[in-house]
């Protein structure tokens, strides 16, 4: 990710944004009302594949998948600390709502924008920083075991910019877990002929077929989980589930979106 693309990557954030907004106001994958409530206050103009309602779909089951995993890690260790790294305008601390510490990270002018929408409390905070440069870490307490989200994030920094966020959550914290969902090298190419952030100024994107290449000394990979699973997929009907699922739940999609799991323990 370029220094000259930050203000594109930026507008980023809302394609999910709008993704969330369509599924929880269609009563699909989850409940998100501040979602609906910034969409709608917003009103940015996406246009081509970027508001694309399948593309929403995907954007909602991932926010799902990703939701899911953070409920059961806090059920595994209620003491730790949560830190979503590149939240944009997302209200997981909200859909979670498991009364933990959880920081929510981004570049200063998105925590700005943020700013207008949530409000800070003794178990929320929000950070300004950038996963390319780490040294917001030390603004969080030392804790026993970090539970990270990267959402969307890892396909805007290189592999040597991923281990060095690896890295640095290691050595903050005895006992770690992160969630990711990476492009392959294939849609990391792919993506500079298709792909819906072309439609927002971001052509340059990066992308991994080795899980294990992304690993630290101490925090590993650990297993992959399934990005768009069937239980989800079955809360749609008729075309609009069969052509979701023959472009974001087939052999091919398999091919372009991947989500990895990573553990220090």
């Amino acid at each position: 990710m370029k220094k000259q693309n930050v203000s594109n990557v930026n507008k980023t954030l809302y394609i999910p944004l709008y993704g969330k907004s369509l599924v929880s106001k269609r009563g699909l994958f989850l409940d998100d009302p501040m979602a609906q409530r910034i969409w709608e206050s917003e009103q940015f103009a996406l246009k081509g594949k970027s508001k694309s309602k399948y593309l929403a779909f995907y954007m909602g089951i991932r926010a799902a998948v990703f939701d899911e995993w953070v409920k059961a890690r806090v059920r595994e260790a209620d003491d730790a600390v949560i830190i979503a790294v590149g939240c944009g305008m997302d209200s997981r601390a909200q859909r979670v709502d498991q009364n933990v510490l959880w920081y929510d990270v981004d570049f200063p002018e998105v925590i700005a924008q943020r700013g207008r929408y949530y409000k800070e409390t003794e178990r929320y905070c929000m950070l300004s920083g950038d996963a390319r440069d780490p040294a917001w870490l030390l603004q969080i307490p030392q804790h026993k075991h970090a539970i990270v989200v990267l959402e969307g994030v890892s396909m805007y920094l290189t592999t040597q910019e991923k281990q060095h966020l690896f890295e640095a959550v290691g050595n903050r914290f005895a006992r770690v877990c992160v969630l990711m969902d990476v492009y392959s090298e294939f849609a990391a190419k792919m993506s500079k002929y298709k792909n819906p952030i072309n439609d927002v100024g971001v052509t340059t994107v990066y992308g991994t077929d080795d899980p294990a290449a992304l690993q630290t000394e101490q925090v590993r990979f650990v297993r992959e989980h399934d990005m768009v699973p069937r239980a989800y997929v079955d809360q749609l009907q008729g075309m609009e589930k069969q052509i979701f699922a023959r472009l974001y739940a087939g052999g091919f999609a398999k091919k372009l979106y991947r989500l990895y799991e990573y553990q220090k323990s």
